[in-house]
Parts: C-alpha cells; sequence; structure tokens
C-alpha cells in the first residue's frame, strides 16, 4: 500500500486524530485483551505468526481476513 501524500499541517493533524483514537478506553481495551491472547497462545504453543486476534469471532485470524471483515468489506460492519 502506497504512503499517503499529505501536507505537513495534515500530516501533524492525523498523527492527533489517530492517537486520540489508539488512546480511546474500547481501543486500550482490544490492545489490553489482544496482548493478553497472545502471550496465552504462546504458552500454549500455539503457532500465531502472521494472525491477529478477531474481536469479533473470538479466534486468531489472518491480519488479512481480520483487516477485511472476512471478505465483506469494512463498509457493512
Amino acid at each position: 500500500m502506497a504512503k499517503q501524500k499529505l501536507t505537513p499541517k495534515a500530516k501533524a493533524d492525523k498523527k492527533k486524530r489517530d492517537l486520540a483514537f489508539a488512546k480511546t478506553f474500547a481501543r486500550k481495551k482490544k490492545k489490553a485483551e489482544n496482548q493478553r491472547k497472545r502471550r496465552n497462545a504462546i504458552k500454549a504453543d500455539k503457532n500465531i505468526k502472521n494472525k491477529d486476534f478477531d474481536h469479533k469471532d473470538r479466534k486468531f485470524k489472518s491480519i488479512k481476513a481480520n483487516r477485511g471483515n472476512d471478505g465483506k468489506g469494512t463498509k457493512k460492519e
């Protein structure tokens, strides 16, 4: 994926928005949950390389499948 071509002001504004979103309560909860799940999966000797935890389906999926909403796109979420 190509890097966005933004003006310096737009880049700074986007950085602020992205950071604010990353610090929301829901994102912090999901991040903490993902860290717990990954640690537990590694302890259980599961192969989770190149996988992310899908909070909707409650299991590890490939990054591609997790980002694309199971092939339905993200507009329908």
